[in-house]
């Protein structure tokens, strides 16, 4: 086994979110609140069940350690984790934590909280699971599993890296590093020294609570996760900065986990814990410019081989696609246009799309958003036909439709790593380039075929002389 599968066992809290996402554009009518629309529901791993999945896309083996239940909640997420990480249950007082979160694209509008089950005690194939660990990552969601394992925490040989939480105990002392956000660290340190003072945001906050929480904790090592700002490392003397590697725009749900994940599976293979937070903060910007958490999501309605909608509206196809695509490690690349007419250049384009990456998904203009661009005459094909045709093309790997006069909202999310374009934009900047390079990605022109054309094939067809003695055409 090489350095790189090191195996990592996590022990915490398994949670069941739950997201409802789709498109807010106007408010009620009877209230001042966002009317969402267009919604589609997916269920995913949370809390330290996410951690897991995170940690064994890493390509390690994975043994989560959580407290399940008899309740419907405990049998779905059994059945998210099938096949991603080994279980390890302890008995649950309870039902399963849940939540759900109402999104407009990428951002949250409400969440419903359901379920405040407890973890109620050690087994003896958990405590031994523990013990015989490789390495360890403790992602502590307050509800009694880190708890109830805390003596077999405390004397396991592996290096442990426990992500605390404000409604559980703190670490136990010895932890090779604890990985408290700023609020968090800012709670624990006024518990400590009964202060209410401070931002949680400034720096000088969060070096002084990291120096205080290694020395209360411990801990070898505690850094403080800032956001986009990076995080921030302390033995307990002049702490370390870490900076994000670039800006990253999205959805940050669970970036405290993919960093936990990271740095306890890095400090397992043997990494130094200055590298091991490096690396970690690289891996939760690339998770939060990715799409975050909905890259583990699972779509509660199975997909079905239907045919397309009027309108072609084949988004939810496209969207699961492109996550499927990230969670494995994959370059997904979007391309978009009217397609009214498919002639030989556009196929050029997309072939040649197609090869820079690991899927395509074509943005497809809808009939009132090709009417609007080029006028009462056009579209020749109507969305549902144009939707048909580029999905029978080998190097088109799913379609989205979207209705607006420009792609930036479903470029917002399908967060494509590439986003193709032909080469006649060349001397002009997309409108959609800064929002791409916002999470990373990047706009890619490719080569135009000369004298193809939707319009200019328009115009060919419509001068074709009448078949001879008027009859028609066969």
């Amino acid at each position: 086994m090489t350095a790189s599968q090191t195996p990592l066992v996590v022990v915490g809290d398994a949670l069941l979110d739950h997201d409802l996402c789709g498109r807010a554009e106007r408010l009620a009518p009877d209230a001042p609140v966002p009317v969402v629309h267009g919604t589609r529901r997916s269920s995913r791993p949370g809390g330290a069940a996410l951690a897991a999945c995170l940690a064994a896309a890493d390509g390690r083996p994975v043994t989560l350690v959580t407290a399940l239940g008899s309740d419907p909640a405990s049998d779905t997420l059994r059945e998210l984790l099938a096949g991603r990480v080994a279980l390890v249950e302890v008995p649950l007082e309870g039902t399963l934590s849940s939540k759900t979160r109402v999104l407009a694209g990428d951002r949250p509008l409400l969440r419903l909280d359901d379920g405040e089950g407890r973890a109620r005690e050690a087994t003896p194939e958990a405590v031994s699971t523990v013990a015989a660990a490789a390495g360890v990552l403790v992602a502590d969601y307050g509800r009694g599993t880190a708890d109830v394992l805390r003596d077999a925490l405390a004397h396991t040989a592996a290096p442990v890296v426990w992500d605390p939480h404000v409604r559980g105990r703190p670490p136990v002392p010895g932890v090779r590093l604890a990985t408290p956000s700023a609020q968090e660290a800012r709670v624990f340190a006024r518990r400590l020294d009964g202060t209410g003072s401070g931002d949680a945001a400034g720096l000088r906050t969060a070096a002084r609570d990291a120096r205080a929480l290694v020395r209360a904790w411990q801990a070898q090592a505690v850094a403080v996760t800032l956001g986009e700002r990076g995080a921030l490392l302390s033995h307990g003397e002049t702490p370390l900065l870490v900076p994000t590697p670039a800006a990253a725009t999205g959805d940050p749900c669970g970036a405290g986990d993919r960093f936990a994940a990271a740095a306890a599976g890095l400090l397992a293979d043997g990494a130094l814990t200055e590298a091991a937070v490096q690396a970690a903060v690289h891996a939760a910007t690339r998770y939060v410019a990715e799409g975050g958490a909905r890259a583990v999501a699972v779509p509660d309605q199975p997909e079905t081989a239907a045919e397309p909608s009027a309108d072609g509206d084949t988004t939810g196809d496209a969207v699961r696609t492109a996550a499927r695509v990230r969670a494995a490690g994959g370059t997904v690349v979007a391309a978009g246009g009217c397609f009214d007419l498919l002639h030989a250049g556009h196929v050029a384009l997309l072939q040649a799309a197609r090869r820079a990456g690991d899927c395509l998904i074509v943005c497809v203009n809808s009939d009132d958003s090709v009417r609007r661009r080029k006028g009462d005459g056009r579209p020749l094909v109507p969305a549902a036909d144009r939707v048909r045709v580029l999905r029978a093309l080998e190097c088109v790997d799913a379609v989205a439709v979207f209705d607006e006069d420009t792609p930036e909202r479903i470029l917002g999310e399908l967060r494509p790593h590439i986003w193709a374009k032909g080469g006649d934009y060349a001397r002009t900047q997309l409108p959609e380039q800064p929002l791409v390079e916002s999470w990373g990605g990047q706009v890619l022109l490719l080569p135009y075929l000369d004298g193809r054309s939707t319009t200019g094939l328009a115009r060919r067809a419509a001068r074709a002389p009448s078949p001879a003695g008027g009859g028609r055409p066969r």
